[in-house]
């Protein structure tokens, strides 16, 4: 059977549409795939600039830390410290008229070198000029002294009651302090 060149030239044309309409058909995920992978490569970059950059300020953070680190109180490795950290938030509160109704020191842990020793302040009472001066004041001792659980509400007029979780911050004295701490739990 012989094609005349008008059936020829349907036939190739068609041929064309096929053969493209299949490489499209089988190479859409190919191309998904390969735009997933693009996506993540440009991510990749992206962080490893990112990282790079981070490694570059390295110096700025590393002065930032000693800095923090020399501002830090050290206390005898064996001294307890909740006495210390009560009296400091008593006589702070008193100053300002903050009255503590319920307190409790909890248990000093050891996060790298540094000693922390949480106090939960039960119960309180204050107007808002006394506790923001009372929490201000608390911030300004040059100790490491951190708020970081605050909770007040109205009581009647202008006072205010409320609780909240003081962490203190310190370092002890003596090379192998946090060492001796860890093994004695």
């Amino acid at each position: 059977m012989k094609l005349s060149q008008r059936e020829a030239i349907l036939a190739m044309v068609t041929g064309t549409i096929m053969l493209f309409g299949m490489t499209a058909l089988f190479s859409k995920s190919k191309i998904e795939e390969w735009k997933d992978i693009s996506k993540q490569q440009s991510d990749l970059q992206d962080q490893i600039l990112r990282n790079k950059e981070i490694i570059a300020s390295k110096a700025v953070w590393q002065k930032k830390l000693d800095e923090l680190q020399k501002s830090l109180p050290e206390y005898p490795a064996e001294q307890k410290m909740d006495v210390q950290w009560l009296s400091t938030m008593d006589e702070l509160a008193s100053k300002h008229g903050v009255k503590i109704l319920k307190r409790q020191a909890g248990e000093e842990k050891v996060v790298g070198d540094v000693y922390e020793l949480p106090i939960e302040c039960k119960d309180w009472e204050g107007n808002l000029n006394s506790i923001v001066h009372f929490l201000f004041d608390l911030q300004s001792q040059g100790a490491m002294l951190d708020i970081r659980q605050l909770q007040m509400r109205p009581k009647s007029g202008d006072l205010l009651r409320g609780y909240f979780t003081l962490y203190c911050a310190y370092a002890k004295q003596g090379k192998n302090a946090g060492e001796k701490k860890k093994t004695s739990k």
